[in-house]
């Protein structure tokens, strides 16, 4: 009985905080929906000014149990720039809870509603979220041969000739890094050494595709590119191994005490337009990665060890930015939830969104 209140308990972290968050997703597509067809008339950079506000207040309120909620320490190496720029982000790829660091970086430069992902195809299939994150300027992609590159390059361009800002987040590995996966990493390290590349042990070989797309593609509109290092506390075993990051379940158990972010920002003059000058110059940026993330979790130095060089400056996110987002998506879901017609209309938003979000990102993706 005391076993099986303590895991009710520990699942309750989880399922309060996803219950909320997935919870006031009818009522936020409703705000949405509502705003788009009134901004027909509009602009688009009319549109995209609202809808970027909009998303900012739902991504706080992911931020407010992310980061708040479970009070995982923030430590970031490397100056953030204080205003905001149109920019690509790149980052190593090892768990779900990923996609929640680049928002942790947005909200500190005031850019959390320019935050736009290049997602996998699969992804699309999301109830609500999917078709959303298509319309706030999200890109699908498929792997290989069927990546679609007309496709991409249409979508980023419609985006920044209506003026919309960037911060669009890319992982170049495509496939998540996990150690226990020594297959996967196998295959990584052997495409590598076929194109001739320097072989990585802390991340997987990126592919330049969606990168060499993205930057090119909105070149004049890029002011820089953050290459982001990311590593979670807390991944090392007694053994001295690397173990798997957190997925955002656990992450929302509070089993990641404390996460760490080496960020860079290069300049987009710096970057080669080549596409064979540009493979090398990524492959470099993931080379620096993974002799961070060496020295991060096999140092032979104690004060070395689970750390990255330079200034560690700690970095909490003060309630202000995500309080009220929990209070404003709340107030418009209750409001749903205590009424029978009410809730008629959220339950057909669940299905019918989602039907139609299926539909439209199918014919127009």
């Amino acid at each position: 009985m005391l076993l099986s209140l303590v895991v009710h308990t520990y699942s309750l972290r989880y399922w309060f905080p996803a219950t909320i968050m997935l919870g006031t997703a009818p009522a936020y597509l409703l705000s949405w929906g509502t705003w788009r067809l009134l901004s027909t008339v509009l602009p688009a950079k009319v549109y995209h000014k609202l809808d970027d506000r909009l998303y900012c207040i739902y991504q706080s309120m992911v931020l407010f149990f992310f980061e708040n909620y479970t009070g995982v320490e923030i430590v970031i190496y490397g100056d953030i720039p204080k205003n905001k720029e149109n920019v690509i982000y790149l980052s190593n790829h090892q768990c779900t809870a990923d996609w929640i660091i680049a928002d942790m970086l947005a909200i500190r430069q005031s850019a959390l509603g320019h935050v736009r992902y290049v997602l996998k195809d699969g992804l699309k299939w999301l109830p609500l979220y999917g078709w959303y994150f298509s319309q706030h300027g999200g890109i699908y992609v498929k792997r290989s041969a069927k990546f679609n590159e007309k496709t991409m390059k249409k979508k980023l361009l419609s985006q920044t000739q209506s003026g919309a800002s960037m911060y669009l987040v890319i992982f170049p590995e495509g496939t998540r890094y996990n150690p226990e996966l020594k297959n996967v990493i196998a295959d990584s390290q052997a495409f590598a050494t076929k194109e001739g590349l320097a072989i990585l042990r802390h991340t997987l070989t990126p592919r330049m595709k969606a990168s060499h797309i993205a930057i090119e593609s909105m070149r004049g509109h890029l002011n820089a590119v953050y290459d982001v290092t990311v590593a979670y506390e807390g991944t090392l075993n007694v053994k001295g191994q690397r173990t798997p990051a957190p997925s955002m379940p656990e992450f929302l158990c509070k089993e990641c005490p404390r996460v760490h972010i080496h960020f860079e920002r290069v300049d987009i003059k710096e970057i080669p337009s080549e596409p064979v000058f540009f493979r090398r110059w990524l492959h470099e940026r993931f080379e620096i990665k993974d002799r961070l993330l060496t020295d991060f979790y096999e140092s032979d130095d104690a004060d070395k060890l689970c750390t990255f060089p330079g200034e560690a400056r700690h970095s909490p996110l003060n309630l202000s930015k995500t309080l009220p987002s929990v209070v404003i998506l709340g107030g418009l879901t209750l409001p749903l939830l205590l009424t029978e017609n009410g809730r008629k209309l959220y339950l057909r938003t669940w299905v019918y969104g989602t039907l139609l979000g299926w539909l439209w990102v199918n014919f127009f993706p």
